[in-house]
């Protein structure tokens, strides 16, 4: 009986959001056919006359005024198109749950349907549908049947819930309904997490979780800082958290005012779509090798993330080696960052490097008397505002060069290779501002200062561009120098510090080439002496996969956008890169105030199976990861003998698990190199080959290094040849790789199991041997 009732309510509502999108449709066609008649007859519809003044103001404001009649059209029909869109995905699935609940002092309660956005019937002025963002919608997340409250702009409300449902709804169908106790049922997660990967992220609104609505909701803190483990929902928390801040802040925050960082492009185009599912538009994307690189010097090469992570994890010879491991850790820490702090003070002094002013192979003025230039102002000024003072001298001093240099022979030689077109051009400028006249005896001559003004300027353009980008100063030189500086007293250095800075100096100085872990150091010292100016456009920073960033990078992060409240995503568990510290909780401690920061841990996991999590849990003896009660076929650790029966293997293992349906399969390997040999040897396997510059994928079998697969999922995972994974270092790179496998994990090892999977319980896993068979 209860089930046709929620079916007729269904249908009711269904043939409301119809009836509304008719409506939509005729408003939006006859805004388009507006739109479409505006721009046909944008000059029909104007006036322009520029004889007089009065007449140019005229037309001015008439151009502006048909402008705005067609921006405001066009911003009518994105509104229509926004609108639609969002009702199309209400008539197939208009809600997802629903709760009964009594105010405290009412009478009998009310029933609250929540979706992903809200649909009001205009016929009788209610709510049919609840915004999953809205005050009272939180009831859903956090409470039981029982006493329940939620927090609105007017007070606290507070009652009693009668009654939590929830519902499956496919094609305007309902195909399940359960009541529940629990914030989300078993049964409405199985049939979601029980579905295939995608190429893109999932709304799952309906299936937030008591913790993760915690994350969504938090308003208060500056530092909201998300301790999950692998699977457990955080991004998703985190991309509906954006929703709801751009819901509950409407009018004052926009796309453009929130950023997120995440682990690289691909992971960009896979979260893509959840915000447009939910009526939003995109926030800000970058990476942070992608917002460093804007930052960068055009002329400088700097090497990326991905390529140190090639030399970190092959197995190489080179005798600088652990030097270099050494030198990343310390580069990424505070110390370092406190090291050139200091080294900044000193430059106030002494020590800064420039750069000749040159202007047709000769020195117009040079990098010392520029020095002394710079030197001469009053040294308590702070070095920005000294370099300012510095560029508008030499600006000066270019305008002088550039009188001097229209009497030389060049100008006179290129004078003589003019087209006639310049000279009629210099004819009608003096003529404009009236130098001629019928007594005028120097004519000529005032032609041929003028156009000899004009081939100066136009040389010294470039010159002059150069000076008020600052690029007369030498920050590579002076970042050099600090590695020949003497090291401040109360400054932790490593042991290796003079190889340390033997190493860099030999990069910088032979390629013109910055490591990666000397760029955010460089970019800092830069910003530190030329006076950037900070981003105090960005409201909210999202930071995934935040356990790969280092002390110094988050605090070059907060000296960008230092009014920017930043929301922390992360998992010491995936710390795959050298640099990787328990950098969040450094970070936290800078954050003062009660409410300044929040902490919200995430244990129990989602995305793969039980026998999976089991599995990858004990690679790296994990005690406090809660698998979600999802079964499956246990991991398949296959040993073979050589590299022909390894990719037989793997062909057939793809083949089977094309077969049974699978839709997204990743042929994970360790390194690029490895990932373009399995692509090479994987005959008969229509696949793609995934690359640090990719952006985006389609279903299938992908074929991809394990760091780029972070923060993605994949019905079905083959690890290429675990046995490569030897070191100790190289652990948790190995389980980040594993636990992409929502259904099904392989593993496919050479000759000998990998030392790393020694102490995993046999039970946990299925082991084939091809020396058995």
């Amino acid at each position: 009986m209860e089930w046709q009732q929620e079916q007729a309510r269904v249908n009711h509502v269904v043939n409301k959001i119809n009836r509304q999108i008719e409506k939509l449709t005729k408003g939006s066609n006859r805004v388009k056919a507006d739109a479409s008649e505006i721009r046909k007859t944008f000059w029909n519809d104007v006036t322009v006359n520029f004889d007089e003044a009065d007449d140019i103001a005229e037309t001015y404001t008439s151009i502006k005024q048909q402008a705005e009649l067609l921006a405001e059209r066009e911003r009518s029909e994105r509104q229509f198109s926004v609108a639609e869109k969002t009702l199309e995905r209400l008539r197939n699935s208009p809600y997802f749950g629903r709760i009964d609940f009594s105010e405290d002092g009412e009478p009998a309660a009310d029933a609250i349907y929540l979706g992903i956005a809200s649909f009001r019937d205009e016929d009788k002025d209610q709510f049919l549908i609840y915004d999953w963002r809205a005050p009272i919608s939180s009831l859903y997340y956090d409470f039981i049947p029982g006493p329940a409250e939620y927090e609105t702009p007017s007070g606290l409300i507070a009652g009693e819930i009668t009654l939590k449902r929830q519902f499956i709804i496919r094609a305007a169908e309902l195909t399940g309904m359960f009541d529940t106790g629990l914030t989300i049922g078993d049964q409405l997660l199985i049939e979601v997490l029980g579905n295939h990967a995608d190429t893109q992220m999932k709304t799952i609104v309906a299936t937030i979780q008591k913790e993760q609505n915690q994350i969504i909701r938090n308003e208060k803190s500056k530092l909201l800082i998300v301790k999950g483990v692998a699977g457990s929902g955080k991004t998703s928390a985190a991309l509906q958290r954006v929703a709801y801040l751009l819901y509950r802040h409407r009018g004052t925050l926009n796309p453009e005012n929130i950023l997120l960082f995440s682990p690289n492009p691909l992971f960009n185009s896979y979260v893509s779509s959840v915000l447009p599912e939910l009526g939003e538009e995109n926030m800000e994307q970058t990476t942070y090798q992608e917002y460093v690189n804007s930052r960068m010097n055009h002329d400088l090469q700097g090497e990326d993330v991905y390529t140190q992570m090639e030399y970190l994890l092959a197995d190489c010879d080179d005798p600088d080696y652990d030097d270099r491991v050494k030198s990343i850790r310390f580069k990424s820490s505070l110390d370092f960052k406190e090291m050139i702090d200091e080294y900044i003070g000193s430059l106030a002094n002494e020590g800064l490097v420039f750069k000749d002013l040159n202007f047709r192979k000769q020195t117009l003025i040079s990098k010392e008397q520029i020095y002394q230039y710079f030197y001469s102002f009053d040294c308590g000024m702070s070095i920005p505002n000294r370099v300012e003072l510095l560029k508008a001298k030499l600006l000066r001093e270019l305008r002088k060069a550039m009188q001097l240099e229209v009497e030389q022979e060049w100008v006179e030689e290129e004078l003589q290779y003019l087209e006639k077109e310049d000279y009629l051009e210099a004819f009608k400028h003096l003529q404009k501002k009236q130098r001629f006249s019928e007594d005028s005896f120097d004519d000529f001559e005032r032609e041929r200062q003028l156009l000899a003004q004009s081939i100066v300027k136009k040389r010294f353009r470039p010159l002059f561009a150069q000076v008020k980008r600052l690029k007369f100063i030498d920050i590579l030189a002076v970042y050099n120098r600090l590695f020949r500086h003497d090291v401040p007293g109360g400054i932790k250095v490593p042991e290796q510090w003079p190889a340390i800075c033997s190493m860099t100096i030999k990069k910088l100085e032979a390629a013109r080439e910055i490591s990666y872990e000397d760029t955010t150091a460089f970019l800092y010292l830069q910003d530190k002496i030329e006076g950037k100016k900070s981003n105090t456009a960005i409201r909210h920073i999202f930071i995934d996969e935040a356990q790969d960033y280092s002390p110094f990078q988050f605090a070059f992060l907060k000296d960008q956008f230092p009014y920017s409240k930043m929301t922390l995503l992360g998992d010491l568990n995936q710390a795959i890169y050298a640099n990787a510290t328990d950098s969040i909780s450094i970070l936290a401690a800078d954050i003062d105030g009660d409410d300044a920061q929040e902490t919200i841990v995430l244990n129990r996991t989602y995305r793969s199976t039980k026998e999976i999590v089991e599995f990858t849990s004990e690679i790296i003896d994990a005690v406090n990861i809660e698998p979600f009660n999802r079964h499956g076929r246990k991991p398949v650790l296959t040993v073979v003998r050589s590299f022909d029966e390894l990719f037989h293997s793997m062909t057939n293992t793809i083949q089977t698990l094309l077969q049974l349906g699978h839709k997204t399969i990743a042929v994970i390997c360790k390194t690029v190199d490895e990932s373009r040999q399995a692509y090479q040897s994987l005959d008969g396997i229509e696949k793609r080959l995934i690359e640090k510059g990719t952006s985006g994928y389609d279903q299938g079998v992908l074929v991809i290094p394990a760091y780029l697969a972070k923060g993605i999922e994949f019905d079905a995972v083959i690890m290429y040849d675990s046995s490569s994974y030897k070191r100790e270092r190289e652990r948790k790179l190995l389980y980040t790789a594993c636990t992409r496998a929502m259904h099904e994990l392989h593993i496919f090892s050479l000759e000998k199991i990998s030392p790393l999977l020694e102490k995993v319980n046999e039970q946990r896993y299925t082991l084939v041997s091809k020396d058995q068979q």
